[in-house]
């Protein structure tokens, strides 16, 4: 019985050391495998995010690039402006100063008949004692060349008899003439001539006061 008992107890011990020695075994294993699939799973996650950044960067590059193609076009296209306002600003003073020129010649080209005639009534006035034949010519000379200015778009500044204008007329004296000429323009020292509207001479004036 003693023996009997003893074995048992054996077989107990051997069973709880075999059910106890299995048990850590398998949570070793399960440990073990958890410990691989973490690792697993890290490497997943670090290529995904190495290939996220690589992405990210390849973009970054190529906007950059397309910004500085975009920069070199704006460059090019203001560079080309500038030279085509240069050229039109020399060209339109060119051809403004053409004008002034081709104007001033117009004009002058004009007064050539008048000289002219001016050398023809002195000429007369050599050789003839008709006082009102050379008075007459000469009268002629002066309507021609005063036909020739307002051809030109000049004009006299009428004055005389007319109110004093600061606007048109310089006055150079003021004389007592009665309240029927105050402020009137009793005599013309000098005739007024405009260019259009624009004054090119003013009519110096004697003024009634």
């Amino acid at each position: 019985m003693k023996t009997q008992k003893a074995y048992n107890q054996e077989i107990e011990e051997d069973g709880e050391f075999s059910a106890g020695d299995t048990n850590p075994s398998s949570e070793g294993a399960g440990n073990a495998n958890m410990a691989e699939g973490g690792d697993s799973t890290d490497e997943m996650t670090d290529g995904k995010g190495g290939s996220e950044q690589a992405e990210a960067e390849n973009s970054e590059t190529q906007r950059n690039g397309d910004y500085e193609k975009e920069a070199a076009e704006w460059r090019d296209k203001y560079i080309r402006l500038q030279a085509e306002f240069d050229n039109f600003r020399k060209r339109t003073l060119k051809e403004k100063m053409d004008l002034i020129q081709s104007g001033g010649a117009d004009v002058l080209k004009s007064m050539l008949t008048v000289l002219d005639d001016i050398y023809r009534a002195v000429d007369a006035s050599e050789k003839s004692d008709d006082i009102a034949s050379l008075r007459e010519g000469e009268r002629l000379v002066m309507q021609k060349f005063t036909e020739a200015l307002r051809q030109k778009g000049v004009t006299e500044i009428e004055a005389e008899g007319r109110d004093f204008d600061a606007d048109l007329q310089e006055a150079v004296a003021r004389f007592a003439a009665g309240e029927d000429k105050k402020g009137k323009v009793i005599d013309v020292v000098q005739r007024g001539y405009k260019l259009g509207d624009k004054v090119l001479r003013y009519a110096k004036v004697v003024v009634g006061e």
